[in-house]
């Protein structure tokens, strides 16, 4: 496992539609954003698992 110091000033946690969309909404004012996603793409498990 590769460890990283990552600074930012919001976190959000999942790559669903409510993260993503605060995540880049987030990006739009300014703020420093980390999206961390459990899966390779974004929109969740509804649209990419079942």
């Amino acid at each position: 496992m590769n460890n990283a110091v990552l600074h930012a000033e919001v976190l959000v946690l999942g790559g669903g539609p409510g993260g993503y969309s605060a995540a880049f909404r987030a990006a739009d004012l300014g703020k420093q954003v980390v999206l961390i996603e459990r899966y390779p793409v974004l929109g969740g498990v509804c649209l990419n698992v079942g």
